[in-house]
């Protein structure tokens, strides 16, 4: 996917969340341990990768997901985090998303020069359950970020964030169900009361995806691949709330006027999924057709 970045592989199970972890199970297909942990040779420069005309292949304003296979704040990671910041600070352009299980170690990973933030970092903590979500998002509410937000994903228990919510520091709250072995399910009044208190704050929430096992009504539907966006996106539970601005810069510290950032790219079949709201868009790699588009 285009918009997502590992700089480092592998992770140390931390919470309820991880139990059936999907980095672990897509691991166990390739013979591979998930709990290996190793820096990536092609893949850790790759914001700062350019096609043949010289141009980054990740385009200003993109927003980039980091470490989607590992954790940003992984204490066996500590040696090469400091490379990471210095490519995140080099693409201050780009948006990133850092997601984390140990918010209590991020205040001490922050870079020597970080201030109050930087405005294209984006911090958010996973929240699976009550337990974890009154653990984690206290912590993220003290730390100096611009902009921060919550992920319940796995989904695997009723969560209220009402609370925090009334700081007006999250611009963002994302579920999701969970998927593979063992698979927990997701109940309909979950989501249906984070929803609830999003639009209460007009914060934006996403509805990614019910996960294989999703209950409603009482009855569980059993949903695979791209039902499970479909039907989050049938749900009307996605709500739009105020925009997250990002301020963003090129090399010479120049702001980027908005015309000039990536305007991301939807197929129509885009239109049905849950998780567009937040999306970064269609890479036109043309995979899913057996040949690109011309994009508009």
């Amino acid at each position: 996917m285009h918009d997502i970045w590992n700089p480092w592989h592998g992770c140390i199970k931390k919470s309820e969340g991880c139990d059936n972890c999907y980095m672990y199970f897509l691991d166990r297909m390739r013979d591979m341990d998930g709990s290996v942990i190793f820096r990536t040779k092609a893949g850790f420069n790759y914001p700062l990768q350019k096609d043949r005309q010289g141009n980054y292949k990740v385009k200003s304003g993109e927003m980039i997901r980091v470490c989607m296979t590992s954790d940003f704040f992984l204490e066996q990671a500590d040696k090469w985090r400091d490379d990471a910041w210095d490519i995140i600070k080099q693409r201050s352009d780009v948006k990133f998303f850092l997601l984390t299980k140990r918010p209590e170690r991020v205040r001490d990973c922050l870079p020597y020069d970080w201030g109050d933030g930087w405005e294209n970092v984006f911090m958010n903590v996973t929240a699976e359950n009550q337990a974890r979500a009154d653990e984690r998002i206290p912590i993220l509410l003290s730390l100096p970020f611009k902009h921060k937000g919550v992920m319940c994903a796995p989904f695997i228990g009723e969560v209220s964030i009402e609370k925090y919510l009334q700081s007006g520091q999250i611009e963002q709250v994302l579920c999701d169900g969970e998927n593979y072995d063992g698979s927990r399910p997701c109940r309909y009044e979950w989501v249906k009361r984070l929803s609830d208190e999003c639009r209460k704050y007009n914060v934006t929430f996403v509805f990614c995806g019910t996960g294989r096992r999703f209950i409603k009504d009482g009855k569980m539907y059993s949903l695979e691949g791209n039902m499970q966006t479909v039907q989050a996106h049938r749900s009307g539970l996605s709500f739009k709330g105020k925009p997250m601005e990002f301020k963003l810069y090129d090399r010479w510290g120049i702001a980027i006027p908005k015309e000039q950032l990536y305007k991301p790219y939807f197929r129509e079949r885009c239109d049905t999924c849950g998780m567009r709201i937040s999306c970064n868009g269609c890479s036109n790699c043309g995979r899913c057709e057996g040949k690109g588009e011309v994009l508009p």
